[in-house]
């Protein structure tokens, strides 16, 4: 083991001289370096090293973390403090990038992007190499290559003769010119000296290549001022015509700054205005609503059997619009619906050969709860889902056209987006509703872009944008500002009145104050457990918020009736079966027709049951014109029957086959008489049933023994499906239990591979040392020996064992018994008391004293 004291000398060292609290901060942070669990902390290491989780570590960094980064990436190895401070603030100093410098260095020691003591800080070296600069990866900074590095395949006379020509005395060899060179840049005296010499065009194309990029063409022969710069290392040549503009002479016009702008603090969430919170929480609710509403619409369309799935999987574009129609919505709101229907488990495929999208039997169970729990189940499938309906008429790399329910909508940073963003909301005072791009600039500065690439088009920006959108379509916002059912969704605690802020603004156009410092809580997405308790109090929240169901409506002369507000389900079921919906809103409008009416008879019900429902359920007396378009109706209905031959007509009155017969539209069904009072075809009973309704008559189907069939709504079902599983974004974050499990797992590996071992003793090896990393071979007998050895002495051994896969390892335990061909111990690698077969151990060696 290192001493305490010394400094690391690699990554390893300083991750074995962290504590158990940091090691968890890290796995936490970047747990794909726990899948699977390292063997010991130099593997960790080295896989915290890797290419791929480096990047991935970077990309979750935030903008002035980032910064530091790139600073360091361009600050010599290692550096200190004090030189990546000067980098970061400049040579006039910035207090707030001092302020936040050290918060900044932490977070990249916790990722082990960093490590080392503040006089020696080094980036790790795969990190170094994406973000230094090269011709290929410009620096984010701006900045070019350093002198050394510009002057590595420069001939030894060129190089003196920059040096003479910036007026130092030359060197025995390039690399000692090169550092001369080094330290004039690095000199702000003697640079602004040098500058102050310089032609003023010269000063001119130093300005244009100061801030990067810093490469620049020049011809064969460069003009005068050119040749100045060139004769002076100003500019340095990298490849024919090609010039760049060192990173010392860069520093030295940027006043010591890295960076242009440094951003350490993040934008603030700017308030755009204010609401009364009974506002929001009113219009959030009444969207809440509607979205049940909507909901219940859409899959009741589908009940029968929805759109068929294309062969690709999903919702054809026709498909789309017909359903966009029905729901009078957008195309694209018409898409969120589907997929939230999907989300939440409610609509799936059928599974048939004629596959079709219907309910699935757990929507016969959303629709028995009461109405805040089905929106919070709702609520709560739109949160953590991965699919995205925005991409939705889009194309994938393929060039594929995107279709809703299709395959290709999973983007695993949704979830996380929708969160974040919900967040920010929740950091503002109660009613405050926040300017999009305000929140739009905050996300961008906790996740920013590595490249150039426009804030507009990345994918964080566009999940965003729908997040605001579809949050309040769902009613999880209202007016803009979080309502709080929305916070509670979140597991976020009350929001907090800003000091001196009215408890009720005057109006929705007023202004609230802007914090530009204040940041928001750190609100992490919750564990499924945790989410469900949060869903349950947003619903909880949002129950007294719904209108009441009613158990009435209003008849009107008109043959229509008026819901005045949401209706019990059992009476919308009926009167959905009995009327036709004409108009949706605040009040729901139903119109009666012979059409519905029949439908309600072919239900079951009779003309009494129809005519003391409606009685029982309107507040005003039944319009006489309804009373008669029951009995009318009712009156022909089931006068004729019609059954299977391939299909037949029966009816005790001849006459009115007769003029069935003589009826020119009935041609094409091809009826012939059987006898007076039947009438068989070669169609199926469906289409003779639909052929003879639409020659205005009212027949009824009948079973194989005479009787009546009844036709019942929501008959299809998909058998049993499950909701769509997210699509996770790397591995999931650990629990404490797997951090403690898996870091008690690797200290014990590591102290197997590190800790100074013995030999089992014997011929040609007693107290020989063993190396580290190797496993230990021994005899069978030296094995046992050693192992009953171990037993009455209380010995710690070092095993090398190979499991049934053929997979090697090695393992420190405390022999406990050895009997049968088998040693059972304590393992202080698995932290618990194991058997092992001794045919399986390799080698056994004693642990040193020291």
């Amino acid at each position: 083991m290192s001493n305490p004291a010394t400094p690391p000398r690699s990554l390893a060292e300083a991750l074995r001289a962290r504590d158990d609290a940091s090691l968890a901060v890290l796995l936490r942070a970047r747990p794909d370096l726990i899948t699977p669990v390292p063997t010991d902390l130099t593997q960790l290491a080295t896989r915290a090293g890797t290419r791929a989780s480096v990047l991935r570590a970077l990309e979750r960094l935030d903008r002035f973390t980032l910064q530091t980064a790139e600073a360091l990436a361009v600050a010599g190895d290692p550096a200190s403090y004090q030189e990546l401070l000067g980098l970061m603030a400049g040579d006039g100093g910035d207090a707030a990038v001092a302020g936040e410098l050290p918060r900044a260095v932490a977070a990249l020691r916790d990722q082990a992007l960093v490590w080392g003591g503040d006089d020696r800080l080094r980036l790790v070296r795969t990190a170094r190499e994406v973000l230094a600069p090269s011709p290929q990866h410009p620096s984010p900074t701006g900045l070019g290559p350093a002198v050394r590095e510009a002057t590595s395949g420069m001939s030894p006379g060129r190089i003196q003769e920059i040096v003479a020509a910036a007026g130092l005395p030359s060197t025995h060899d390039s690399v000692s010119a090169a550092d001369a060179l080094t330290k004039l840049f690095g000199h702000r005296k003697k640079m602004a000296k040098l500058l102050a010499a310089a032609p003023a065009e010269s000063r001119e194309v130093l300005a244009r290549l100061v801030w990067g990029p810093p490469y620049g063409q020049i011809t064969p022969e460069p003009a005068a001022h050119l040749r100045w710069l060139l004769d002076r290392g100003l500019l340095l040549p990298t490849a024919p015509g090609t010039v760049v503009l060192p990173r010392e002479v860069a520093l030295h016009l940027r006043e010591g700054r890295a960076h242009r702008e440094p951003e350490p603090v993040p934008p603030a969430v700017e308030p755009a205005a204010a609401h009364r919170p009974q506002v929001v929480d009113a219009t959030a609710a009444g969207q809440a609503y509607t979205t049940l509403a909507t909901v219940e619409e859409l899959l009741k369309d589908w009940d029968e059997g929805g759109p068929a799935v294309l062969r690709a999987g999903g919702l054809s574009v026709r498909d789309l619009k017909r359903t966009a129609v029905a729901l009078d919505v957008p195309e694209p709101v018409a898409a969120f619906w589907v997929e939230l229907a999907y989300a939440a488990g409610l609509l799936a495929s059928d599974g048939e050969a004629d596959e079709r999208y219907a309910a699935t039997p757990a929507y016969d169970e959303w629709l028995d709860r009461p109405p805040a729990e089905r929106w919070a189940q709702l609520a709560e499938a739109w949160l953590t889902a991965t699919r995205t309906s925005g991409l939705v008429g889009g194309r994938d790399a393929k060039d594929r056209a995107l279709s809703a329910l299709g395959p290709g909508l999973d983007r695993s940073a949704a979830p996380e987006v929708r969160h974040r963003v919900l967040a920010l909301l929740a950091a503002l005072p109660e009613g405050a509703a926040p300017a999009p791009e305000s929140v739009l600039a905050r996300l961008r500065w906790e996740r920013p872009l590595r490249g150039p690439q426009q804030h507009g088009d990345d994918l964080r920006t566009r999940l965003a944008r729908w997040t605001l959108s579809e949050a309040e379509l769902l009613g999880v916002t209202g007016r803009g500002a979080l309502s709080a059912h929305g916070r509670a969704l979140l597991g976020a605690p009350a929001a907090e009145k800003t000091p001196g802020q009215a408890a009720e603004p005057s109006g929705p156009g007023d202004k609230l104050p802007v914090h530009r410092h204040h940041l928001s809580p750190a609100l992490e997405p919750l564990s499924p457990p945790e989410q469900a308790v949060a869903t349950a109090a947003a619903g909880r929240l949002l129950a007294p918020l719904l209108p009441e169901p009613l158990d009435h409506v209003l008849l009107q002369a008109d043959l229509t009736a008026v819901a005045p507000g949401p209706l019990r389900r059992p009476l919308a079921d009926a009167l959905g079966i009995l009327a036709d919906v004409e108009s949706k809103g605040g009040a729901t409008v139903y119109r009666f027709t012979p059409a519905s009416v029949r439908r309600a008879l072919d239900a079951g019900q009779t003309a009494s049951d129809l005519h003391a429902f409606l009685a029982t359920h309107s507040r005003t007396p039944v319009p006489q014109p309804l009373a008669y378009l029951i009995d009318d109706v009712a009156r022909r209905h089931g006068h004729l029957r019609v059954g299977a031959a391939s299909a037949y007509v029966r009816c005790d009155d001849d006459t009115v086959l007769n003029e069935i017969m003589a009826d020119k539209r009935a041609s094409g069904l091809r009826l012939r008489r059987l006898a007076p009072t039947v009438l068989a075809t070669q169609a199926d009973p469906a289409a003779l049933l639909e052929g003879l309704r639409a020659m205005g008559y009212a027949p009824a189907a009948e079973s194989a023994e005479g009787d009546v069939l009844i036709t019942r709504a929501h008959a299809h079902r998909t058998p049993p499906r499950t909701a769509p599983e997210p699509v996770p974004d790397g591995p999931p974050p650990p629990d404490s239990t797997l951090l403690a499990a898996a870091i008690r797992a690797i200290r014990a590996g590591d102290l197997a591979a590190t800790t100074p071992r013995k030999s089992a003793g014997g011929a040609g090896g007693a107290g020989a040392a063993v190396r580290g990393g190797e496993l230990p071979r021994t005899t069978a007998a030296e094995t046992l020996a050693t192992m009953q050895a171990a037993v009455l002495t209380g010995d710690t051994l070092w095993i090398g064992y190979v499991n049934a896969e053929g997979t090697a390892s090695q393992r420190v335990i405390a022999p406990i018994r050895v009997e049968g061909g088998f040693v059972t111990a304590y393992d202080h690698t698995a932290d618990e008391v194991r058997t092992y077969p001794l045919h399986r151990v390799t080698g056994v060696a004693e642990l040193a004293e020291d």
